[in-house]
């Protein structure tokens, strides 16, 4: 029984993962066979929307090595069922972050989101990934992390009325670095809310990447702006992790040291930070090789610093040697990686001299280990190569090559004179000599030591969701109840160059329904037969993985070809008048 209910289930993923079928086939499949979503392997990813299928769910529970990519190594994929899925948040035109300007002169530009965003449209990545609309974080998710009066504060400072509360903008270091700007608090819900959006999907399962460049903002502390950074996203995303996850591991490549997350978990083994950072006379000051954490958190506060000059491969040679003893001594459930884009050779604040090429590595190494895991922004000041890296770093983490011509956008003038994606390193002197990099690489590796592999904690009943996408989506109809598509539905609508019009759409099913048929037939008998609970006879269930296996084949080679006008590659952007139809399924 087991063995008949498992291979239809991961025959699902399998055709999901390694053979690309359509989605609206998959979901075909999925009904046919009783299980009400194309991934219920993943069944506690799905728990809310299988009530009626209890029995199944409880089956599937009981016979499925839901471990991430157990699948993928049982089937022999090439690449892992993790690493499928990524989420990128961005928030359109009429609130887009881009617009944002913390004045004259100041090196924190908003604009470099927007450069960025613009990219990767044009790249044409945003086809790989999942674009979605976050909510603005309220005051009572910020409030995780950050003290109330500090919230107040926020909501309430203008630019009009800062003569009057000049003692609490001194209070909470608001003035210089951190000036007061129009729409200063709306600026800070949409980073914050991004990154809690990017956690929520990653806990629930929708996604195994999460990807949120108005992110990253590493220096504020609970009562505290620091370092052109108001709202710490990052910690408020990693406690939403903390919901799910036993242990988080946030790794840092930001030219300055991430001393806001560190500091927030300074005392707690359920999430190890490691910082790799400019130290010396440099903002903030902090990092040092023997800050190691305090309490049950001793060791578990990892920082690197370095000199000035450190290139591709020297910085190669120890983020991949820490990350991986990390990994090994720590086991993290989930990863945050924070990529400051100021330790770009060139940047306007910083004073290292690596690539987009060398940046990238840490990437797709993280990427590589397959854990779910959160990318973030950061900071970063010469924003035409800001735009580079983080448009880079979303191919790389979606495995996907892109050209290095720039292709033609709307900021394209930014990229001369060469317009090329990949910038070269200057001729700087590397002060981070091979002795002095091995020596902290091996102090680092001695601490390690000397913290319990992989703390166990005892988890707790989940606490109830500040952030939750689905009043999003009740408020957004209610307020829009006149509208054939709320905003809510328009922006989780992508359309795709090789989207096609609905008669080959209508043609291309009327094919599948005819060669799925049988096979959904032979699927719904295993299923039934797993409900049931009989035994059932191994030459049975041979033969109907047999049949299904041969009949699939058949499937593949009338497929339509990709040159051929007919051929899917995506239907989950199909217009929502084409969504009644799933009904018939």
């Amino acid at each position: 029984v087991d063995r008949s209910g498992a291979y239809a289930a991961r025959w699902i993923a399998k055709s999901l993962v390694k053979e690309k079928l359509c989605r609206r086939v998959l979901v075909q499949i999925s009904y046919a066979i009783g299980i009400s979503e194309p991934l219920a392997i993943f069944v506690d990813s799905y728990d809310t929307s299988m009530k009626d299928d209890s029995e199944l769910v409880e089956i599937i529970k009981n016979n499925f090595d839901l471990r991430p990519g157990a699948i993928a190594e049982e089937l022999k994929l090439d690449k892992p069922i993790y690493q499928t899925t990524a989420v990128y948040g961005h928030f359109g035109r009429s609130e887009d972050i881009g617009n944002y300007y913390y004045g004259q002169n100041h090196p924190m530009k908003p604009h470099r989101i927007r450069m960025a965003h613009n990219l990767i449209l044009n790249y044409g990545l945003y086809q790989n990934l999942e674009v979605y609309r976050p909510m603005k974080a309220s005051a009572e998710s910020i409030g995780a992390f950050h003290s109330d009066e500090y919230v107040k504060f926020l909501q309430n400072i203008k630019p009009d009325n800062m003569p009057e509360n000049s003692k609490q903008m001194m209070r909470f270091n608001v003035g210089e670095d951190c000036p007061v700007f129009t729409g200063l608090y709306e600026f800070c819900q949409i980073s914050a809310g991004s990154s809690l959006a990017a956690a929520y999907n990653i806990n629930k399962g929708i996604s195994d990447i999460g990807i949120n460049w108005m992110g990253g903002l590493h220096h504020s502390k609970k009562s505290e702006a620091s370092g052109f950074c108001y709202i710490n996203d990052i910690v408020l995303a990693i406690l939403e992790l903390l919901k799910c996850h036993k242990r988080v591991l946030y790794i840092d490549i930001d030219i300055h040291h991430g001393d806001g997350v560190e500091e927030a978990f300074y005392v707690t083994d359920r999430v190890m930070t490691v910082s790799f950072h400019k130290y010396g006379e440099y903002f903030p000051g902090t990092g040092d090789l023997r800050d190691i954490g305090a309490g049950p958190g001793k060791n578990y506060s990892l920082n690197f610093p370095l000199h000035d000059g450190i290139d591709d491969e020297s910085y190669e040679k120890i983020f991949v040697p820490v990350i991986n003893k990390v990994v090994e001594f720590y086991q993290p459930e989930a990863i945050v990686l924070q990529c400051g884009a100021d330790s770009l050779t060139g940047d306007r604040l910083g004073c290292f001299n690596i690539t987009l090429k060398g940046h990238g590595k840490c990437v797709e190494f993280v990427t590589k280990l397959n854990l779910p895991m959160l990318i973030l922004g950061g900071g970063g000041y010469t924003i035409r190569n800001v735009a580079r890296c983080w448009a880079y770093e979303t191919a790389v983490a979606l495995d996907v090559e892109i050209s290095n011509e720039l292709p033609y956008n709307d900021y394209f003038e930014y990229y001369g004179p060469d317009f090329k994606l990949h910038i070269t390193p200057s001729n700087m002197s590397n002060q981070n000599n091979p002795d002095y990099l091995r020596k902290v690489t091996e102090q680092l590796c001695e601490n390690m030591k000397n913290i319990m592999h992989a703390p166990n904690v005892e988890m707790k009943q989940i606490p109830t969701d500040h952030f939750d996408p689905s009043i999003e989506k009740d408020l957004d109809e209610e307020a829009n109840a006149d509208s054939r598509n709320s905003q809510f539905t328009q922006d989780r609508h992508v359309s795709r160059d090789d989207v096609l019009s609905i008669p080959e759409i209508e043609n291309s099913n009327r094919i599948a329904d005819e060669l799925m048929l049988p096979m959904a037939k032979k699927a719904r008998m295993s299923v039934s037969i797993m409900n049931k609970k009989q035994t059932v006879p191994d030459e049975e269930i041979e033969s109907i993985c047999s049949d299904i296996s041969t009949e699939k084949e058949e499937f593949d080679e009338l497929e339509p070809k990709k040159d051929d006008p007919m051929h899917i590659k995506d239907c989950e952007s199909i217009d929502n008048t084409e969504k009644s139809d799933e009904n018939t399924a």
